[in-house]
């Protein structure tokens, strides 16, 4: 159990260690992922921020290498490492549905070493939900608003303070070091299994078609006029796989500029025609009707296949900021009843 100044004072004592970052308003009061100082706390307010969390995994821009692109020079076009970061990272407030989505991304990503990398490099302390947002649905895909899949600590809020539970070795060692830090109280304990117990009732509508949609034979249909029903007020703008924690599609580029050169991976989407254009003129999936169906399908059919779980962790950012009101929890329903 840690008092709200005592949590304040273990970050800042952490500020010496890490780099933290947190939920915050700007100036506009959109909550989005910014660095947090002198003991800051992270914006608390239900719901999740604006951007994705996997900015700290897979950021866009990554710099891969660099080299010297001035010709005739000794070190022409020698490959370098870029310079990398003094300290890792501390993200403090972040969702359980965020935190999952980070687990999901270490499938595809097993073998990448940038992100492995920056996994290592980062430690999330979790905040648990004590009541869901309108567009929250963590519970449909096989989350938790209490889940600890990915975190290293989980927070939970009470009326005096926070109560911190240790998820992984590297959670216990920071608790370690909050020096104000006591035992929870049976009474904190209880307000504690009161959280858990209820929060997953505080989401809008109770429904379970992970394992269904899994079951389901959704190549049966691939062909079905629901996917062009669909994709009719789709305008492929790209802000659902972009503020998607779990879509992880890249290109690679490289760029010069002055002599200096770099090559950089960058966040790209399934939703844009140039996406799948090969070489030759040809495109696969060059009617927007194609690209709808690949969305949903590789979240709800094929990533399943290949890991398991379904591609969505149901933080509801599509859902939201979606400007012509597609809403995959109507998909889901919808591809249920068909």
């Amino acid at each position: 159990m840690l008092p709200r100044a005592g949590f304040q004072q273990w970050l800042q004592e952490l500020s010496g260690q890490f780099e933290i970052f947190g939920p915050k308003k700007n100036e506009k009061a959109i909550v989005s992922w910014q660095r947090l100082e002198g003991g800051e706390l992270p914006d608390m307010a239900p719901g999740v921020p604006k951007g994705s969390i996997k900015t700290f995994f897979f950021p866009q821009p990554e710099t891969l290498f660099e080299f010297t692109a001035r010709p005739k020079q000794d070190d022409s076009f020698r490959l370098r490492e870029p310079e990398k970061r003094q300290k890792p990272r501390l993200v403090v407030g972040v969702r359980p549905c965020d935190a999952r989505s980070v687990l999901l991304n270490s499938m595809p990503y097993k073998e990448d070493p940038y992100f492995q990398q920056n996994r290592q490099n980062v430690i999330l302390v979790g905040l648990a939900c004590r009541n869901g947002c309108s567009t929250c649905f963590c519970t449909w895909t096989g989350g938790s608003p209490v889940g600890t899949e990915g975190l290293d600590i989980l927070v939970f809020e009470l009326e005096d303070g926070f109560v911190l539970e240790p998820v992984t070795e590297r959670g216990e060692s920071l608790l370690q070091k909050a020096s104000s830090a006591r035992d929870a109280t049976e009474a904190e304990r209880q307000a504690v299994q009161e959280i858990r117990d209820n929060a997953p009732t505080s989401l809008p509508e109770a429904m379970e078609p992970a394992s269904q949609l899994v079951q389901k034979d959704l190549m049966a249909l691939y062909n079905a006029p629901f996917w062009q029903q669909l994709s009719d007020s789709c305008i492929n703008c790209g802000t659902c796989t972009f503020l998607c924690p779990t879509c992880y599609c890249f290109d690679i580029q490289d760029e010069t500029l002055r002599g200096k050169g770099r090559r950089i991976r960058y966040w790209d989407s399934c939703m844009f025609p140039l996406f799948t254009l090969h070489a030759s003129g040809h495109n696969p999936r060059g009617e927007k009707v194609k690209r709808v169906r690949n969305r949903f399908m590789h979240k709800l059919k094929y990533f399943p296949e290949r890991f398991g779980p379904l591609s969505c962790v149901g933080c509801g950012r599509c859902v939201r900021d979606c400007p012509v009101n597609i809403d995959i929890r109507q998909v889901m329903k919808e591809l249920l009843a068909v």
